[in-house]
């Protein structure tokens, strides 16, 4: 039952929420009403009336005895009255004070004593350490001073109180009854929802076909909709990707048994020779296809836009042009770079490096002898731009929407290749919160990839 009660629940809350505002009008009522009271009464005081009334019959005795019997007779029938009616709080004064202001006689007898009655006709004024209400009043040769005690605040509030609990208790179920009503059914939708997700099979990633009518439930349903297609797409490309990696990888590991089959079959050195050669380039392959299975997994796992650190491009770029100095040389390829002197920026860096050499690794495979690589690094007005171009044969346009397709290859070509290089520099430039695109390359010919790196970090589609 504890555990019940802790549990967070809208229905509770609710109640609670619709409790509290019901003690907020209470204590807004009750301010109103206490201040309505008090000025009702300074205006109406009953005292006051009892005065004017009394007053004309003081005004034609000129002896003190005949004015304090009829003032002290009147205010006994006057306290009889209030007693019988639960209207009393406290004994009302009254004092009967000459000309000079003397007390010349008074009711009750203890309250003999005077007290400062001042000159407005109604004030609140300390008798005795509680405060009253004392009204004066001219009746002739005489002064007529009636205090009557204030109710005390506590009592005050509590009268007040109960009156507007009264209505408020008659309001609440009137009020509760509508409100549980809303609730209930309005989350029935919700509880059809978390059924529908509950019954459903792990593997299922269907649609789930439930659209609540409220806006606010049609907004949850539409959000798990999202999820659940992105989560379809994500297992149907990993599917495709174990599918595609399994066919890729079958190629080089055929090649490597067959030419095992050969190596421990061969008697001749020179076929010996060929077979381990073969046998090392298959390895090689294999390898290289498994590293940039990992690094597209790698890349997979971690979507959107990376942390960044500090760095300076442009030597990123000279060494990687170092380093690919050799093979270009080797095929007889130029290879140029045209960058400032220096540009820093903050990026992941194992992205930016991924995306540098895969580039360079595409362009030295597919251009001819003799042709030429043109990397360019420049700063953009709304982040910095990275071109890798090229004369070599390049791609027809209407196969470079497929260019960063996994496991792809232009139709064709005599180079071997996993595919995969572009995929990871598609990925890669998501990573740098970027995005990669084709263009044509140097004088017309060949190909151009151009990533696009934007200040604001956002993963462009």
């Amino acid at each position: 039952m504890t555990a019940w009660l802790r549990e967070p629940s809208l229905m509770r809350r609710s109640a609670g929420a619709l409790g509290i505002a019901f003690l907020l009008v209470l204590l807004v009522l009750l301010g109103h009403d206490y201040l309505e009271t008090r000025e009702a009464y300074q205006q109406d005081l009953a005292i006051r009336t009892r005065a004017q009334l009394l007053a004309p019959e003081l005004a034609p005795l000129a002896q003190v005895d005949d004015a304090a019997r009829l003032m002290t007779a009147l205010a006994r029938i006057n306290e009889s009255w209030r007693q019988r009616t639960g209207q009393s709080h406290g004994a009302v004064i009254h004092q009967l004070r000459d000309a000079s202001g003397a007390v010349r006689a008074a009711y009750p007898a203890k309250a003999i004593a005077s007290f400062p009655a001042g000159n407005q006709p109604v004030s609140q004024q300390a008798v005795d350490g509680r405060l009253h209400w004392v009204v004066v009043q001219q009746a002739g040769p005489w002064t007529l001073v009636i205090a009557e005690p204030a109710e005390p605040l506590a009592p005050l509030l509590w009268r007040l109180a109960g009156d507007i609990l009264d209505k408020l208790l008659l309001a609440l179920p009137l009020v509760l009854l509508p409100v549980g009503i809303a609730l209930w059914t309005g989350l029935v939708p919700l509880r059809r929802l978390t059924h529908a997700l509950a019954a459903r099979d792990p593997q299922d990633l269907s649609p789930l076909g439930v659209l609540p009518p409220h806006r606010e439930l049609r907004t949850l349903a539409e959000a798990f909709e999202r999820l659940l297609a992105q989560l379809r797409r994500k297992v149907e490309r990993e599917r495709r990707f174990v599918q595609e990696a399994a066919h890729e990888l079958r190629t080089p590991l055929a090649a490597v048994t067959t030419q095992a089959h050969v190596l421990a079959r061969a008697d001749a050195p020179e076929d010996r020779a060929r077979a381990e050669a073969a046998m090392v380039q298959m390895l090689q392959r294999a390898s290289h296809l498994n590293q940039q299975l990992l690094d597209l997994a790698v890349l997979d796992d971690e979507a959107g836009p990376a942390p960044g650190q500090a760095v300076d491009l442009v030597p990123l770029l000279e060494q990687a042009l170092a380093a690919a100095s050799d093979t270009a040389a080797t095929r007889g390829l130029e290879l140029s770079l045209d960058a400032p002197e220096s540009l820093p920026a903050v990026l992941p860096l194992a992205a930016w490096q991924s995306v540098l050499h895969n580039l360079l690794d595409n362009a030295l495979r597919y251009v001819p002898a003799g042709g030429r690589i043109e990397v360019a690094l420049r700063q953009a007005a709304d982040g910095l731009e990275l071109r890798v171009a090229d004369d070599g044969p390049g791609l027809p346009p209407e196969w470079r929407e497929r260019a960063f397709d996994r496991f792809w290859r232009a139709p064709g070509q005599a180079v071997s290749g996993s595919g995969l290089g572009l995929s990871i520099v598609q990925q890669a430039a998501c990573r740098l919160g970027g995005r990669i695109t084709v263009h044509d390359g140097l004088g017309g010919r060949g190909i151009a990839f151009v990533l696009h790196v934007a200040k604001s970090g956002a993963c462009f589609p």
